[in-house]
């Protein structure tokens, strides 16, 4: 019967090819407590570690299968609802591994010349990307540096989780967020700050050079025929005399008449002829007009004529001002126009320089007053993690107990680091700190009495790992969601006693995830939702590894030969359905509860 696991989020086939003495393995895996027995040698961490190497995407040569160039493993796994599926999705689609939708196919080919090849859903990834897909998949218990109960950098997100605090620690992150934005802005302003101070001087002189010569626009034009003029002033005044002579001569010096006055006797003549003859009156009133403007124009000339004369100093001036315009369009622009537009952005630039300075003074207060937010807001989440902590102690300490441990010590050490350019806390002192507060979370351990705390990492013994982990993950159950997880050697040292506790700690962390657990104990055996059997095969000149899945007789034989060796007898059935009984009665009961 496949018993519904949490999320649905399983590792729902294993294929094993040509890996140690596993020729050809096709394990179909289903949701709940899977139990994988056999004798000793048979290879049931074998199949663990092909799930290993899976996630490894790489091993080394002699576990190929000898007699074969290349090994092949291949895990399919289910993504049926499970709550964070989207980001795992996401991830995916970032590395170019698009339309990933109910399951995940991983393969890893090993080869003994070349390179291993990693493949997702038929997409080649690197192995840091297999590693980052296996950290939201699995966790393998029995070999501590792939579990990531036993990297620290995991440990403050179980505690949050534990503790309920991740609200407060994403309100710190953003917090945390905004400063390193604001604390950037800074930065550029700083390194921009000499360059500014520069900038400033230099468009102020600019500025103030173009102020002082007071240009206005079309000065240049009225200023260049000025020039003109006062550069010919006798040639023009002798030019305006003579033409002045020519129409209003008041001297009768010159053999011929000058134009006025000729004009003046067409004009008699005219109207004489009009006396006689009115309809030439039009053209006398032009002759007479004429005269009028030519009266006007010989007045005109004869006054421009008396005001030119000869003005060196005029005309050096002239020349001076010239020359100054000519000096600020070569540095300013082609006309007026723009050495007047250039000093209007001038002005502008250096308007948004002298906000530069305010805009850092209102930055630097800005920072002040989120630091000091963050300082509230740490101090808080700091005093939740170390009551959480507390609470984590005294569940796993009893989890430990259960499980006959009560020589192990578990602790979980905060620390905060001082630092200059930290978030001021309470007490009066700064700490360093990150998006998710100022506090250093790590899980400690004593496994005998008298040792000292030490990391988790540096426990050694394999077996007690296992069972460590076990007692830390039912405290820590609501918190880690790892969908999968595998225990290795969890019995080791432990009696029939024991492995009852054991197989109901399995069995219940089993509710919410897939667990796969490799046993010698029928007590553990006894709890499994699906069992099945590693056994080998010699046949002379090979040793050959099978997997079987046990139900019904086959798996009772399987009990009986677990607590009684291969030559079990009727007793030894009668033991065995009395131990898978009871553990049915007790997971029956269980499952009444909830």
């Amino acid at each position: 019967m496949s018993v519904c696991c949490g999320d649905e989020h399983l590792l729902l086939e294993l294929k094993v090819r040509n890996l140690g003495i596993i020729e050809s393995i096709d394990w179909s895996l289903r949701g709940g407590l899977n139990v994988i027995t056999g004798e000793t040698g048979a290879g049931k961490s074998l199949v663990i570690d092909a799930v290993e190497t899976l996630l490894e995407g790489k091993a080394d040569e002699d576990v190929i299968r000898h007699g074969s160039d290349e090994a092949r493993i291949e895990g399919v796994f289910s993504l049926l609802g499970k709550k964070d599926a989207r980001q795992l999705r996401g991830f995916l689609a970032e590395k170019g591994i698009r339309d990933v939708e109910d399951s995940l196919v991983v393969s890893c080919d090993l080869k003994r010349q070349g390179r291993s090849v990693i493949r997702v859903n038929g997409n080649a990834v690197p192995r840091a990307v297999l590693h980052q897909i296996g950290r939201q998949l699995i966790d393998i218990h029995g070999q501590s540096e792939h579990l990531s109960l036993y990297d620290r950098k995991y440990h403050l997100d179980f505690l949050d989780a534990y503790g309920h605090a991740m609200e407060m620690r994403n309100s710190f992150g953003a917090k945390a967020t905004e400063l390193a934005r604001l604390e950037q802005e800074l930065k550029s302003l700083a390194e921009e700050e000499k360059d500014r101070a520069r900038r400033e001087e230099f468009l102020r002189f600019q500025l103030d050079e173009i102020n002082r010569a007071r240009l206005r626009d079309g000065e240049e034009v009225e200023l260049e025929l000025e020039r003109n003029v006062l550069a010919s002033a006798e040639k023009l005044k002798a030019l305006s005399y003579e033409a002045y002579q020519a129409l209003y001569r008041d001297d009768s010096s010159s053999a011929s008449a000058p134009a006025l006055d000729r004009l003046n006797e067409a004009v008699a003549a005219m109207k004489r002829l009009v006396e006689l003859d009115p309809s030439l009156s039009q053209q006398l009133n032009y002759l007479e007009e004429m005269v009028y403007g030519l009266e006007e124009a010989a007045r005109e000339i004869r006054s421009y004529g008396e005001r030119l004369e000869h003005n060196p100093q005029r005309q050096e001036e002239v020349e001076s001002r010239l020359e100054l315009i000519r000096t600020l369009k070569r540095k300013y622009g082609q006309s007026i126009a723009d050495i007047l537009c250039y000093a209007q952005k001038a002005e502008k630039e250096i308007e948004s320089i002298t906000h530069s300075t305010e805009r850092r003074e209102e930055l630097e207060q800005a920072c002040n007053i989120l630091k000091a937010e963050m300082g509230r807001v740490a101090a808080e989440l700091s005093q939740v993690r170390s009551e959480t902590a507390s609470k984590l102690v005294t569940e796993a300490q009893k989890e430990l107990q259960d499980l006959n441990m009560s020589q192990v010590e578990f602790q979980v050490s905060i620390t905060q680091q001082e630092a200059e350019d930290g978030i001021p806390l309470p007490d009066g002192k700064t700490y360093a700190f990150s998006t998710e507060g100022v506090d250093i979370v790590e899980f400690l351990a004593s496994t005998n009495p008298g040792e000292p705390l030490k990391p988790l990492s540096k426990i050694a013994s394999t077996g007690e790992i296992s069972r460590f982990t076990l007692a830390l993950k039912g405290a820590l159950s609501e918190a880690d969601k790892t969908p999968i997880l595998i225990f290795d050697e969890i019995d080791i040292g432990v009696g029939g006693r024991s492995g009852e506790i054991i197989g109901k700690k399995l069995w219940a962390l089993a509710q919410n995830r897939q667990v796969i657990c490799v046993t010698h104990l029928p007590q553990i055996a006894a709890f499994a939702d699906a069992h099945y059997n590693v056994h080998k095969d010699d046949t002379g000149s090979r040793t050959v590894s099978h997997l079987q899945t046990l139900e019904g007789e086959s798996r009772l034989r399987e009990i009986a030969i677990m607590l009684a060796g291969p030559q079990y007898t009727g007793t030894s059935l009668t033991d065995a359905s009395e131990v898978m009984g009871k553990a049915e009665a007790w997971k029956k009961s269980q499952q009444s509860k909830s």
